[in-house]
């Protein structure tokens, strides 16, 4: 397909993009181009084959939703400098 002045202004006004004028028969045939690619896939024979949306067979694999034991709260709260239960313990500012 060949990408005219008329698709040119069609897709500037699109996707809100001006093209400089010293740039538009470069644009045209890289978008050709594009557009010529596209084409070539439209020509692979799909028949009998199922569209694929994840490269795992059988969906994606869960873990179960379970809490897992973890220090890393104990750890953190040894730099607090004051701390109440699993928290850090902050002046109080509003009255």
């Amino acid at each position: 397909m060949q990408i005219d002045d008329k698709m040119l202004e069609k897709l500037e006004r699109l996707s809100a993009l001006k093209i400089p004028d010293d740039k538009r028969e470069e644009f045209k045939g890289q978008l050709s181009k594009i557009v010529d690619f596209v084409d070539v896939l439209n020509e692979l024979n799909l028949d009998g084959i199922e569209a694929a949306v994840s490269t795992v067979s059988g969906g994606t694999p869960l873990r179960d939703d379970e809490p897992r034991k973890s220090d890393v709260i104990d750890i953190i709260l040894q730099n607090a400098p004051q701390k109440q239960g699993k928290s850090f313990e902050v002046p109080k500012i509003i009255e």
